[in-house]
């Protein structure tokens, strides 16, 4: 099983890129964040008409996740992180495909920081920690995967004195990070490449991408239960180079 995310950064502003790089690689699995389509704008036809059924949490000009699965409908178990009712915020959504429970999260920037905003960033972070314990202790095949918005360490970004005060680079948001892996969650990526620098996100301004000024913000976290299932993984770093791009690439890993 293949599986992906990818920040597209406008579902429908860049509905043929995500479409041509479905056609290329052919995931079975994909988490889409920032989708930035209310609910009833979600092009849900055209990816059924390219093979994939989807689940979808959208949100008026800002946040939204989705879940497509190839050629079937994935079954969802859950939309937004339990917590607070009052938070409606389009985060996170939840499936079950082929026997394992997919998480799709878009995590809060948070910038500047400090401010409510880097707050509301860590009160989230508490909020997904507290709930992802409850999936492991479950003790089933789960896959956590999005726009995490941290870089875990320096290894993580390409110049990290230039970012030490960043909302995504604090060692509050860089410890809650760190937490979930504590807990018994496994950075997939990391995992498999564990002295490697890895971009996952490049900036429009200044060819940050030509100077792969980039940096690590989107993540896999996969249960105890796939740690022997992950046999590889990696960046679509072309899928950034192409006309009218989202910031992010896709990135991708290899079940068993």
């Amino acid at each position: 099983m293949r599986i992906a995310t990818f920040n597209v950064n406008g579902v429908n502003g860049r509905l043929d890129l995500l479409l041509r790089w479905l056609a290329a690689t052919k995931p079975d699995v994909v988490c889409l964040q920032e989708l930035k389509a209310p609910q009833e704008r979600f092009p849900h036809a055209a990816l059924e008409k390219a093979g994939y059924g989807a689940i979808w949490h959208g949100q008026k000009a800002w946040n939204g996740v989705a879940i497509l699965a190839r050629g079937q409908t994935p079954l969802e178990t859950r939309r937004g992180l339990p917590g607070d009712p009052d938070d409606v915020q389009s985060r996170y959504i939840e499936a079950v495909i082929d026997g394992i429970v997919v998480g799709c999260l878009y995590a809060p920037n948070g910038n500047p920081a400090p401010s409510p905003k880097f707050d509301y960033k860590l009160r989230w972070f508490d909020r997904f920690r507290s709930y992802a314990a409850d999936l492991i202790e479950l003790d089933l095949p789960v896959v956590l995967a999005g726009d995490f918005n941290v870089m875990p360490t320096d290894l993580d970004v390409y110049a990290p004195d230039r970012w030490r005060d960043d909302a995504l680079f604090r060692p509050e948001v860089r410890e809650a990070f760190a937490g979930l892996v504590n807990d018994g969650w496994i950075d997939a990526v990391r995992h498999l490449h564990p002295s490697e620098r890895i971009y996952t996100f490049w900036k429009y301004l200044r060819n940050a991408f030509g100077r792969n000024a980039g940096l690590r913000i989107d993540h896999f976290l996969v249960s105890p239960a796939l740690a022997d299932e992950v046999v590889a993984a990696g960046v679509d770093r072309e899928v950034r180079g192409w006309p009218r791009t989202s910031d992010h690439a896709p990135v991708w890993l290899r079940l068993r």
